[in-house]
């Protein structure tokens, strides 16, 4: 087979193929005696199941697993892809936790699992999913301004704070702008939260989408196992 022909059937150019022979997602490809690349079937559907898995799972993870494909471990790649779902659903349920509490009725106490009227950082992180380090940046950024104790300087995170860090995540996520994020912080403090609510909402939306594009990557990964599974028993 022309390796211009599996990129033309995948969409992407010849150069995407030679990547990722070079970072050894595919299996050997051997050349003809006059230097040209010797493309079977069998790299065909290693080139599609690298394109069918990059949006759902990134290619990060996808240059971890390949490898792992052609060794034949097969659990160890199934325990990496059920890793990452494990991250998209906690992912969805903290987006699901700001989007209910940006109802109105929870816009002046919010209510958070741990029932406290007071955070450390760490625990603020904790809440919201974040590490402390964005927190700082954020405060840096002038967008969360936490007390202090008055005999320590340490931080205190209110209950209000923690909906505010839910929301910069979530906002942040969708937009990567900033000053959305500072426009958004600031109808909250108008008591709207319209804006929010959407842009967290399409932040669920997406988040489905990832998930029906990891289900696609994983049915066509299975269909490569199987077929390596074939080839094993027949040699």
């Amino acid at each position: 087979m022309r390796g211009i022909d599996i990129a033309r059937s995948l969409n992407i150019s010849t150069s995407a193929l030679r990547h990722y022979e070079a970072w050894g997602l595919v299996p050997r490809i051997e050349r003809s005696a006059s230097g040209y690349r010797v493309y079977t079937r069998e790299h065909e559907a290693y080139f599609q199941c690298i394109r069918a898995l990059i949006p759902g799972f990134g290619m990060e993870l996808v240059r971890r697993i390949m490898p792992l494909v052609q060794q034949g471990k097969k659990l160890d790649v199934l325990w990496l892809l059920n890793e990452a779902q494990v991250r998209l659903h906690a992912e969805k349920e903290t987006v699901q936790r700001t989007v209910e509490m940006l109802d109105l009725q929870a816009l002046h106490e919010p209510s958070l699992r741990g029932g406290k009227s007071s955070y450390t950082i760490g625990e603020a992180a904790e809440e919201a999913k974040v590490s402390a380090s964005a927190i700082r940046h954020w405060e840096k950024e002038g967008l969360i301004r936490p007390e202090r104790r008055p005999d320590n300087g340490f931080r205190i995170y209110r209950p209000s704070d923690i909906r505010k860090l839910l929301v910069i995540r979530t906002v942040q996520r969708v937009v990567y702008s900033l000053d959305v994020v500072r426009k958004v912080l600031s109808e909250l403090d108008n008591h709207d939260a319209a804006q929010a609510k959407e842009i967290a909402l399409q932040s669920l939306h997406y988040l489905d989408g990832v998930l029906v594009e990891q289900m696609r990557g994983i049915a066509c990964l299975q269909s490569l196992l199987d077929s390596a599974h074939e080839k094993e028993g027949q040699e």
